[in-house]
C-alpha cells in the first residue's frame, strides 16, 4: 500500500458504502482525524451502524488488525459490561482483569440513549482521558481511540436522555439524513451495507491515519480566528436563548475541529469558512435552551456568523 493522502483516501473509500453524504463524511473525517468522538442522531435505517463499520474496515491495523467493538445498549446493561471487570481465578489465586469492549480502537455505542445514565456515565471516563480505572487499576484503551455513538431521536419510550456531562464529551453531533434520488438508487442497486461492506478492503495504514491526524494538529490558526472562537463559547453563555452555555472543552474541540477540516480540505491554515461549517455540529448539542420549542441551530448560527463578520486577519 503506497503513502496515500489518508483524508482523502478515507472520503474515497467511505463513499463506496455511504452514498451520496459527501458533506456528512468530510466531518466525520474531520472529527477521527482531530481525535473527537461523535453522535449520530438519526432516524432507524438510514445507515448509522454502518458508518462505524466502514471506518474500522478502511484501516489497516497491520497483522493484529484494527481493534472494532460494538457495544448494544440496553436496559439491562451494567457499567462493568463496558468498562470490564476484575475476576478471581481460583488456580492462579489472584484477581485477573477482563477487558470490556470500550478498551478497543473503535467503538460503536449503538442506541445510547437505551440505557440507563448510570451506564453512559461509564464512558465518561474514557472518552475523556483515554483510560479505565477499576478498582485502584488504569487501563487504556489502543491508539487511536475513538467512540461512534448512535441514538434515535423519534422514540422517547424506554430511552434516557443523555445528560450534559456526557453530550460534551462528543466532539461533534452529526445526522445523516435521507439519501437523494441518485443515491438511494445506487443503494438499490449495490446493496453497500451488507454486500459493498463485505468486499470493502483498507485503503490506508494505521501508519498513515496517524501521520494525519499529527498533521492536523499542526495546521495553522490565525490568532484572530482562536479569538472569534473564544468569543463564540462566550457568546452561549450569555445569550438569553441558552439557560447553558457552551464548555471550556468545547472551545478546544472547535479548535482541533477546525484544523483538522482545514487538513482534509487540502489547506495548511484554519479560514473563517471552517468556522462557520463546524459551528452547529460542534456547540449545538452541548448547550441548552430556555425554551425548548426553539431551534438551538439558529442561534448558534447568529452568533458564529456575526462573530465571523467582524474577523481581520490582515
Amino acid at each position: 500500500m503506497k503513502n496515500v493522502n489518508a483524508a482523502a483516501a478515507l472520503l474515497e473509500g467511505a463513499g463506496r458504502i455511504i452514498k451520496g453524504k459527501r458533506d456528512f463524511l468530510e466531518l466525520l473525517t474531520t472529527a477521527v482525524l482531530a481525535g473527537g468522538h461523535v453522535l449520530i442522531e438519526d432516524f432507524p435505517g438510514l445507515g448509522k451502524t454502518t458508518v462505524a463499520k466502514t471506518l474500522a474496515k478502511l484501516i489497516d491495523g497491520g497483522r493484529k488488525g484494527l481493534d472494532f467493538k460494538r457495544i448494544q445498549f440496553t436496559p439491562d446493561l451494567l457499567p462493568y459490561d463496558i468498562t470490564g471487570v476484575d475476576v478471581f481465578d481460583p488456580k492462579a489465586r489472584n484477581f485477573r482483569f477482563i477487558p470490556g469492549p470500550v478498551l478497543a480502537n473503535i467503538v460503536l455505542a449503538d442506541e445510547i440513549n437505551r440505557t440507563t445514565p448510570k451506564v453512559q456515565s461509564a464512558l465518561l471516563e474514557v472518552m475523556a482521558e483515554r483510560q479505565v480505572t477499576i478498582g485502584q487499576t488504569t487501563h487504556k484503551p489502543p491508539e487511536p481511540f475513538f467512540v461512534i455513538a448512535t441514538e434515535n431521536p423519534i422514540e422517547s419510550e424506554g430511552t434516557f436522555p443523555l445528560p450534559a456531562a456526557q453530550l460534551d464529551r462528543f466532539m461533534m453531533k452529526l445526522s445523516l439524513g435521507y439519501p437523494g434520488r441518485d443515491a438511494e438508487l445506487a443503494i438499490l442497486d449495490e446493496n453497500p451495507a451488507e454486500a459493498g461492506l463485505e468486499k470493502l478492503t483498507p485503503v490506508i495504514r494505521l501508519n498513515d491515519f496517524i501521520s494525519a491526524q499529527k498533521a492536523a494538529q499542526e495546521v495553522f490558526c490565525h490568532q484572530a480566528l482562536k479569538e472569534a472562537i473564544a468569543d463564540m463559547i462566550r457568546d452561549t453563555r450569555i445569550h438569553k436563548a441558552f439557560s447553558l452555555g457552551a464548555s471550556p472543552r468545547a472551545g478546544l474541540h472547535f479548535l482541533a475541529a477546525a484544523k483538522a477540516r482545514a487538513h482534509v480540505k487540502e489547506r495548511e491554515f484554519v479560514t473563517d469558512e471552517d468556522l462557520a461549517i463546524l459551528c452547529v455540529p460542534v456547540l449545538a448539542h452541548r448547550v441548552r435552551l430556555r425554551d425548548p420549542k426553539n431551534q438551538g441551530d439558529k442561534f448558534i448560527r447568529e452568533i458564529c456568523l456575526a462573530r465571523i463578520d467582524g474577523i481581520k486577519t490582515d
